[in-house]
């Protein structure tokens, strides 16, 4: 039991540095993440937050789940898909908490807003970690990829690809739909979707060396 509680803690605190991460990236004006991408939008053009927005499409993502696992789909996987409720209103609350604390970052210049992605992409690839150790659960936008990947028979990472690219686009088109400009994808976008990977290979690697320092002690 109280390991499950350690677990489940660990997720929540990764939930949290991944929604730190994305709002620094966000205060950065360089951007957004490619799965944020779509929420930072309809934020910035509707009366809606980030966090609502993000909740909104999760609850899409959560739908689209169970569509894409009907005819085969376990009381397992209905229940790793009714347990991203919770998370994703929890996430979803964190980000419009961080959103707030952080209402009046303004970078100074464009190197100030380099140091803000770097930090928000760190901070991203931390929580990305540590919501992974625990093996708990995962978030809407993996669990919608992982169901895909199963029903049409493709490779994760590619449709995972295909999927980031397909919120970007979507995100691109309701921008110029809503305000006749690119709001939210920039270079940082870009860069943010770039270094993730390599970071989270890179503090994985460090926490691994750490641990195996703490065991020989």
């Amino acid at each position: 039991m109280k390991s499950t509680t350690v677990r489940y803690l660990v997720f929540i605190i990764g939930l949290y540095f991944l929604s730190l991460g994305i709002v620094f990236i966000v205060r950065s004006t360089l951007g957004t993440t490619p799965i944020s991408s779509l929420n930072y939008v309809l934020s910035l053009n509707t009366p809606i937050t980030l966090g609502m927005a993000t909740f909104l499409i999760n609850m899409l993502l959560i739908l689209g789940q169970f569509w894409l696992i009907r005819g085969f789909g376990s009381m397992k996987d209905k229940a790793e898909i009714l347990l991203q409720i919770p998370f994703s209103f929890l996430f979803s609350a964190f980000i419009d908490f961080n959103m707030h604390l952080s209402a009046a970052m303004t970078p100074a210049n464009y190197l100030w807003s380099l140091a803000f992605l770097a930090l928000g992409c760190l901070c991203q690839s931390l929580g990305i970690v540590l919501e992974l150790k625990p093996n708990m659960a995962i978030m809407s936008a993996e669990g919608f990829v992982k169901y895909a990947s199963r029903r049409y028979g493709r490779e994760f990472g590619r449709l995972k690809v295909m999927f980031d690219v397909s919120l970007v686009s979507l995100a691109i088109l309701t921008s110029l739909a809503f305000s006749g400009r690119i709001e939210g994808v920039r270079e940082g976008s870009v860069i943010a979707a770039l270094c993730t990977g390599y970071l989270v290979t890179g503090i994985t690697a460090v926490l691994s060396r750490l641990r195996t320092l703490a065991a020989h002690r």
